[in-house]
């Protein structure tokens, strides 16, 4: 049976993957700041780099505002490094997402089209922002690398709900 899809207002379990220059990251779970974690479909993916050089840029804004940043994949050690060399990110970088990792957080995961494309499957893009307590307040998921929030629009956002306290919506 397929692991449900989490819903807003959810706790999500926390779960552990290896992060870029040692350690790992923890996705889930208590912790002392909210969390924005990106979901990107790895280093074959252009949009994916423009998604994540907006939001390296934006960095500094959303730590500002109290948040940790994840950003975590199904690459390799190798690709994850290549990239995060080649685009001089600097938030914390996850990598060989699992698929059962991915059915935990409800992604959509694609076959790559050709061997030129990636070599595993991968995840399709997802966003998701964490309460400290590891409530979910926010999911947004895409099967396609076409569809993501702007993240202006989201930082604002996720401003005005932390500071008027507003409940997760679309949770029925």
């Amino acid at each position: 049976m397929p692991t449900p899809k989490p819903t807003a207002g959810d706790t999500l379990s926390p779960f552990a993957l290896p992060k870029l220059g040692g350690g790992e990251i923890t996705i889930g779970g208590e912790r002392q700041n909210w969390s924005l974690v990106v979901v990107y479909r790895g280093k074959h993916c252009s949009r994916c780099k423009k998604y994540l050089k907006i939001l390296n840029e934006m960095r500094g804004k959303w730590q500002d505002a109290g948040f940790d940043i994840a950003v975590v994949s199904a690459d390799t050690l190798e690709k994850a490094e290549a990239d995060q060399k080649e685009f001089g990110w600097e938030f914390d970088i996850g990598y060989s997402l699992s698929e059962a990792q991915m059915a935990i957080l409800g992604v959509y995961v694609s076959d790559p089209l050709s061997p030129t494309e990636t070599d595993r499957r991968f995840a399709e893009p997802g966003v998701f922002v964490l309460r400290p307590d590891g409530t979910i307040l926010l999911i947004s998921i895409s099967n396609g690398p076409s569809a993501r929030p702007d993240l202006e629009e989201l930082l604002d956002g996720m401003i005005f709900t932390k500071e008027n306290d507003r409940p997760p919506r679309g949770t029925a």
